[in-house]
């Protein structure tokens, strides 16, 4: 039992430290959701989202041009999304300017990868 009650309490820490997003992550969030199988917002879940078809998710409105962009988010193509999204998916809908900072740009990119 105590055997048990231990490996479930590894997993649980696992994930909790798993699931810590950075501070960069601050202004993602006011958008988009993270848990699995969580509800989409203002933007889609992006949980799992690193390998995924760009405009994949299930249930969320996208733009013709992000569903059209053929583009899968690798961390390549989401560090140019987050760059500045409108330069590289032209007539996407996200209201975001950007993020400058190439630190926090990769601080973002390594949380997503942490959601699978």
């Amino acid at each position: 039992c105590m055997k048990t009650l231990f490996a479930a309490m590894t997993v649980l820490a696992a994930t909790a430290a798993q699931a810590a997003p950075p501070a960069s992550f601050a202004q993602c969030s006011v958008c988009h959701t993270v848990t699995k199988g969580g509800l989409n917002g203002i933007g889609p879940n992006v949980y799992g989202i690193v390998g995924k078809k760009a405009g994949s998710v299930a249930g969320f409105n996208y733009s013709t041009a992000l569903k059209g962009s053929g583009k899968v988010w690798t961390p390549a193509a989401l560090d140019k999304w987050l760059t500045n999204p409108a330069a590289f998916i032209p007539g996407s809908r996200m209201p975001y300017a950007g993020m400058a900072d190439a630190k926090k740009r990769a601080e973002v990119i390594a949380y997503l990868k942490t959601l699978k």
